[in-house]
């Protein structure tokens, strides 16, 4: 059907109505909201922004476009009157869109594909579909038409703007004059004394579109802000203009390079010391929001979880690491807006904030009842801030929060407005600024002082510039970022608290996610994890690599800390297997054939859950890790190229190595192995699983190594990152699976699920696709199958690696914190047929054998006791991690597996994936020789792997 020929005909066919030439345009604020019509035209389709403008006195729809200074373009066969193109000096140089060769313009364009027309009457909130040609359509004084293109149906029922009327509509006060604006603010220069009663608010509301149009046009690139002060970009300015522009909801192209660049550049904010440091509270506040107001997952944002970066740093006392004020600040919070700004965050992530973040307001209050501008404590000198103060209210107010702070901060606020409905910067001022009313209007809507909120928002409104900015104050009137970012809130109606600007409404869900208790459950289950320890390669033979991960992947799930801290006990211990073997004879370390794979592997595990890898499992882990860094090439000593860990004969343990010693701070070390890895990388952007390489590309490999070299700063490595990701999501199959050596593999889907959440905005629907997978690879008992076809039943490899790889957190950033805790007694277990899995000699154990573990069985210390755990709370770090990820999944934090498992080259001859560089390519060999304990590790330690399954 064709929508075009019923406008056509509409236009009665006149096409003098119609021609490409641009008309002066009416200054915006000539249009009030009952004189004049203002069109917005949405230039999204070509990754422009919504254009307004303004015809004080318009005769048709069309007449209408061109005294806004827009231009159009009709078809050859329809005439001018219907338009084709459209065109703005605003966008694109005046180019007219579509372009001549995405639309020729001869015909009438197809409905799928077309400038559709929208119109809100005066007072209508929402758009309908004009059933006239713009060359009929008489517009009524207020009026807002709209532009978009794409495609819809003649009923106009699909199609819509994606702004509301409201956004775009004109709000200037009827009559506008230099004195009206003037008049406004004359009484700025009120006295400090506040006035209870302020006076009756001008009918001005402002012009937020025009705001939000006016700071996306300071943006540098069209992705960031910069401020004059130092070099490079200004991450906290780029983070509150991104929460302002979704406010405004009218500058979605700009928002989405906004939050792709803070996406991409979130470790360097969050982690100014680098990877080793603790995150910074600000940036963790700042980008959470970011992600909340955007539709984001705050635990999976640029690869990192930004509210356990909060929960997990907050001060005990006074003085800790330099950074904090007292009790209950966030570590490195230098005022109560910060303070306030992380509480909001962890409210909108749904975790509840730690009670002494909460309680801290007590010790920031005035006399007065406001909060102060500074992190001070009992005794010094307290002056309320109207920022502050607001804020703390909405934060208070969101928790709940029964204490009177709120309360007071509340009747403090009303109290300290001015009777010009502004409110001063600092006692003694002579004048009220924008920042300070902008946020105290946002208090009071939290409030419900409404009357206080309507004059400070009328204040605001009569002091918006004609470029749509906002000044500081009175003194300082040239547009501002940080005066128009707050003045955008307060006018939309929104705050930190409720701004909400899902881009496109479209990113996609998992229809189904798995089960974390219950995949826990099944690792934990006695058949599988003998005497809580270990896992088994073969009876009685320990399999540390395997063990590690089940580790991580209790750690993502974040559901069964006990459990936990037991393996991890075990192994800080040295406890010993049945054989008396211990993850030293598993490392190696300290020998000759010491593998930098295994060893980065254990100081990852010891990152992970706090403990310190330079005294862990009785050895230096990271000083190992830098002596097991190669000078040179030496195959028969382990050594591929300089730069590879000895005997890491695989990308997979490469990366383990890199990240153990970037998380540990030993750049400096780390150097070479991460120049090596990244030479390791193809023409086609994926890595090989072996080392040297054979000329493969492989998943689980490629994605180990983007989750490698995302800790790594410069725009060198994140080029790196994108390119392998970009190779990796493309070799999704449609299933939702991953291709691996066992077919479509649950290892690799997790995996692949973990290396696109660095971007997960991007390949956002990818995961959703991959979640699901995962979900339909559970079994009853809380397993996984190790692929969706060839044998089926709970495999505890694949388990590991799926219950961490589902939550979407990367290896290098995953953190359970246990904390040094009390050891748990690791003595020698008494291994008997009956405690470990039923397996038979093979060199690969059946899929089967690991599926003796009954759903019934719960772990002992369960962290939730449920099948379907709650999202985590105060310090836990477990819950929903990938965007996608909902309902009984928890994200977890900074929490990932860190399985060493893998497919294409990490499987032995069945498919099934194992990690470091353990003895389980000999299975056989080892069943002959359980009385030589690391004699096997040695034998293998001697080989060159040639074979998939020998390399990790």
């Amino acid at each position: 059907m064709l929508l075009a020929s019923a406008i056509a005909v509409s236009a009665g066919g006149t096409v003098l109505l119609g021609h490409p030439s641009r008309a002066a345009a009416d200054p915006i604020e000539e249009c009030t909201a009952t004189t004049g019509a203002v069109v917005a035209v949405d230039f999204g389709h070509w990754g422009g922004s919504v254009v307004r403008g303004c015809d004080a006195h318009p005769t048709t729809g069309m007449n209408l476009l061109h005294n806004a200074g827009f231009t159009t373009t009709g078809t050859e066969h329809d005439g001018p009157a219907f338009i084709c193109r459209l065109g703005s000096s605003t966008f694109g140089n005046g180019t007219q869109y579509p372009t001549a060769a995405e639309e020729p313009c001869v015909n009438t364009p197809q409905a799928t594909a077309y400038w559709s027309y929208w119109i809100a009457e005066p007072g209508q909130d929402t758009w309908s579909y004009s059933q006239f040609g713009a060359g009929t359509q008489k517009p009524k004084p207020g009026e807002v038409e709209a532009w978009v293109y794409g495609g819809t149906d003649v009923g106009g029922s699909s199609g819509a703007p994606a702004f509301t009327p409201d956004s775009v509509r004109a709000k200037n006060p009827a009559s506008p004059s230099p004195s009206t604006s003037t008049s406004a603010s004359a009484s700025t220069s009120a006295s400090a004394s506040a006035s209870t009663s302020p006076t009756v608010a001008p009918p001005a509301t402002g012009d937020p579109a025009a705001a939000a149009a006016w700071l996306a046009g300071r943006l540098v690139d069209g992705d960031h802000m910069e401020n004059w002060a130092f070099e490079g970009p200004d991450l906290p300015r780029t983070s509150l203009t991104a929460i302002a522009l979704a406010a405004a909801g009218t500058q979605d192209p700009a928002l989405r390079k906004v939050v792709a660049f803070l996406e991409a550049h979130t470790d360097a904010f969050l982690l100014p010391d680098g990877p080793a440091g603790k995150p910074d509270a600000r940036a963790a506040a700042l980008l959470g929001l970011v992600a909340e107001s955007t539709g984001r997952n705050p635990r999976a944002f640029g690869g990192r979880d930004l509210l356990a970066a909060l929960t997990d740093h907050v001060c005990t006392a006074a003085g800790e690491d330099g950074k904090c004020t007292a009790a209950g600040d966030f570590l490195g919070a230098a005022s109560p807006w910060v303070q306030a700004l992380g509480v909001i965050a962890l409210l909108r992530g749904e975790v509840t904030p730690p009670a002494a973040t909460l309680a801290r307001f007590e010790a920031l209050r005035c006399a007065d009842g406001g909060i102060a501008g500074a992190m001070i404590v009992p005794g010094e000198n307290c002056e309320s801030d109207p920022s502050t103060t607001a804020l703390t209210v909405l934060a208070l107010r969101k928790a709940g929060s029964a204490d009177p702070t709120a309360q007071n901060a509340a009747d403090q606020l009303a109290a300290s407005q001015q009777a010009d409905g502004s409110y001063l910067p600092y006692i003694g001022a002579s004048g009220g600024d924008t920042a300070g009313t902008a946020g105290a209007a946002q208090g009071l809507k939290a409030a419900g002082r409404a009357t206080e909120q309507a004059a400070a928002k009328a204040w605001l409104a009569a002091r918006q510039n004609k470029d749509g900015g906002f000044g500081p104050d009175r003194w300082t009137t040239d547009s501002d970022p940080a005066a128009t970012e707050q003045a955008i809130l307060a006018l939309t109606g929104t705050d930190p608290v409720s701004v909400t600007r899902d881009l496109g409404g479209t990113t996609p869900q998992p229809s189904r996610t798995p089960d974390l208790a219950k995949g826990s459950s099944y690792l934990t289950a006695p058949a599988n994890l003998i005497d809580g320890h270990y896992y088994e390669a073969f009876p009685t033979f320990a399999d540390f690599g395997l063990t590690i991960d089940g580790a991580f992947a209790l750690a993502a799930a974040g559901t069964d800390d006990a459990a936990l801290r037991k393996i991890v006990d075990f192994l800080d211990q040295q406890g010993k297997d049945a054989n008396d073997r211990t993850v030293n004879d598993w490392t190696g370390v300290g020998t000759e054939y010491a593998g930098g794979g295994s060893i980065g592997k254990e100081a990852l595990l010891a990152e992970v859950v706090g403990r310190d890898p330079h005294a862990f499992g009785g050895h230096d882990l990271i000083a190992a890790l830098a002596q097991a860094v190669c000078a040179h090439a030496d195959l028969d000593n382990g050594c591929a190229e300089a730069g590879n860990y000895l005997w890491a004969t695989s990308v997979f343990s490469q990366s383990l190595g890199v990240m153990a010693q970037l998380r540990a701070g030993d750049a400096e070390h780390a150097a070479a192995p991460i120049a090596f890895l990244k030479s390791l990388q193809t023409a086609n952007g994926s890595w090989p699983s072996l080392i040297p390489a054979a000329g493969d590309s492989d998943v689980d490999s490629t994605a180990m190594a983007v989750m490698a070299l995302s800790l790594v700063p410069g725009d060198e490595a994140a080029a790196a990152v994108d390119k392998g990701l970009a190779w990796l999501a493309a070799q999704q199959v449609a299933d939702g699976g991953f291709p691996g050596a066992a077919g479509d593999s649950v290892n690799s889907a997790a995996l692949a699920i973990q290396g696109m959440s660095l971007r997960s905005s991007t390949y956002a629907g990818q995961i959703a696709k991959a979640v699901e997978f995962l979900a339909g690879q559970q079994n009853a008992d809380g397993g996984f199958n190790v692929a969706s076809s060839g044998q089926q039943g709970s495999d505890v490899r694949a388990s590991t690696q799926a219950l961490g790889g589902v939550t979407g957190v990367s290896f290098g950033t995953l953190r359970r914190d246990l904390g040094t805790g009390t050891p748990d007694p690791t003595g020698s277990p008494s291994a008997s047929a009956s405690s470990s899995p039923s397996t038979s000699a093979s060199p690969s154990p059946s899929a089967s054998a690991s599926a003796s573990a009954s759903a019934s069985v719960s772990p002992s210390g369960s962290g939730t006791g449920s099948a379907s755990p709650a999202p985590a709370s105060s310090s836990a770090t477990a819950g929903q991690g990938t965007g996608p990820g909902t309902g009984a999944a928890p994200e977890p934090s900074d929490t990932r597996t860190l399985s060493g498992t893998g497919d294409s080259a990490g499987e032995t001859a069945d498919g099934l994936a194992w990690t470091g560089t353990d003895a389980l390519g000999l299975v056989i060999p080892a069943l002959l020789l359980t009385a030589a304990g690391g004699g096997v590790l040695i034998a293998t330690r001697r080989r060159t792997a040639s074979a998939a399954g020998r390399h990790r």
